[in-house]
């Protein structure tokens, strides 16, 4: 049975099959049975949609998916016995069979994070990791789980530890990873992170490569990525902001207030972020310090513990800080929308960010924020934003804003202004982008041989009803 004979079936995925089984005659047999049965497993798809989601949660198979891709896998299981086949060739044979009958369904997303394992439920990446699975979930043209063990066709990752690895073993060239931190983030939050530095940028280097398209929040993650020699491609996508979460209001006011242990009339300068020394909490002590008149309040924990650099000097610092300065701990997500609504205005040391959560949740809270000025803000915002270099300049901002209403009320336009780049559903169609770049092959124009011939096979073979 030669080749003209098999070019006569007028069939690209028969053809695939050809190259990959060698032109195997009882192959061929069993694949023309195989397109029988695609057709009638079409027509049961509408006749017992109800025994479908019976049989698949019975087998644990992702209720949601149709008989007919549970029909296709038991046959070719039996094409993959009795032919021999059963080799990496013949496993992607099999992922792009149910691919094909999927392919009318909407993109299975796994959004993943290793931060609910750690309980590192106040931190920034888990923030932006719940925040993309409220985003994902707000319409129903994909369907979302969240570090599920159940068949997906993407993986959408936000941590970067064993979990990440282990995971993505089932998705091959279907990963996505959100970098949340590169190397230069590790700097000011660790002791002796210098010596370190080489395996650090080595194991990132592994992170981004392992993934098949790295989101970077910002250009300065962006360029940190590509620095590493990284070849995977790497997509700017800024982090969302749901506005509707952090829209003030009285009674998230009065129940900040009391979680912060302030009066109605004070004025509050707030500070979020994790204790450690690049996040800025001692100039934010050494800020206070010159301004009795105000209060200020700092919310945020210690995610490494004994191990933060430079705790005890910090840790004596804040016990002999004035009763007017207090670091009142680490608040679930729930509370921060409280937390954010009971201060006045907000300060942001950090030394070193990549797309941080904080002042644009603060901004969207609606209050003036006044940043550090580094280089990395002048490369991620689009508009203009409050900023200072030396503590004397935050002082004269903190004092200018208490006792003048027209600069507060530009500061507030300023907030709003600035907020107006990280437009949740701009930003989830971005996503969606990717995900179909991803199914498809397409990411950075470079298509992949599988995903190529999925596409070629999605266009022509004809599609269950």
């Amino acid at each position: 049975m030669g080749m003209p004979y098999i070019h006569k079936l007028n069939c690209p995925e028969r053809c695939l099959f050809v190259l990959i089984f060698n032109c195997n005659p009882f192959f061929l047999l069993c694949h023309l049975l195989d397109f029988i049965l695609q057709i009638f497993a079409a027509g049961l798809k509408m006749v017992l949609g109800t025994l479908s989601k019976l049989v698949c949660s019975t087998l644990s198979y992702p209720c949601e998916e149709s008989l007919t891709d549970y029909l296709n896998i038991i046959f070719f299981g039996f094409k993959l016995h009795t032919t021999g086949g059963f080799d990496s060739l013949a496993l992607l044979h099999l992922s792009l069979k149910i691919r094909i009958m999927a392919s009318t369904d909407r993109i299975r997303i796994n959004v993943c994070s290793e931060t609910i394992f750690l309980n590192m439920q106040g931190e920034g990446v888990n923030t932006a990791f719940v925040d993309c699975v409220e985003l994902l979930e707000e319409k129903e043209d994909v369907r979302v789980s969240v570090n599920s063990q159940a068949w997906g066709d993407i993986m959408h990752s936000h941590t970067y530890g064993p979990y990440y690895f282990l995971r993505g073993l089932n998705y091959a060239r279907r990963k996505i990873l959100t970098a949340h931190v590169i190397p230069d983030s590790i700097k000011g939050s660790l002791p002796f992170v210098n010596l370190f530095m080489p395996f650090v940028k080595w194991y990132f280097k592994q992170v981004y490569s392992y993934a098949d398209a790295v989101i970077a929040i910002s250009p300065m993650v962006e360029k940190a990525v590509k620095d590493l020699g990284v070849k995977t491609p790497v997509i700017r996508i800024d982090n969302p902001l749901h506005l509707d979460k952090w829209k003030r209001t009285e009674e998230l006011r009065a129940k900040g207030r009391i979680l912060l242990g302030l009066r109605e009339n004070d004025f509050c300068v707030l500070g979020v972020g994790q204790l450690q020394q690049r996040k800025g909490p001692e100039d934010f002590i050494e800020i206070g310090k010159q301004l009795p008149g105000a209060q200020f309040r700092w919310a945020g924990g210690r995610p490494f513990g004994a191990l933060t650099e430079g705790i005890k000097r910090l840790d004596q610092k804040i016990a002999e800080a004035p009763d007017h300065i207090q670091f009142a701990g680490l608040f679930s997500l729930a509370d921060m929308p409280s937390i954010y609504a009971a201060a006045d205005m907000f300060l942001f040391l950090s030394h070193q960010e990549n797309c941080p959560l904080a002042p644009i949740e603060a901004a969207a809270s609606g209050m003036p924020v006044v940043y550090r000025d580094i280089e990395e803000y002048k490369l991620l915002y689009k508009n203009e934003y409050c900023k200072a270099t030396t503590i004397s300049q935050f002082v004269d901002w903190i004092n200018r804003l208490m006792n003048d209403p027209h600069l507060y009320e530009s500061g507030l336009k300023i907030s709003e202004n600035l907020i107006t780049q990280f437009d949740k559903y701009f930003i989830r169609q971005q996503l969606l982008r990717l995900y179909r770049r991803i199914m498809t092959g397409s990411t950075n124009g470079n298509s992949r041989q599988p995903n190529m011939i999925l596409q070629q096979i999605r266009g022509k073979m004809p599609q269950p009803v």
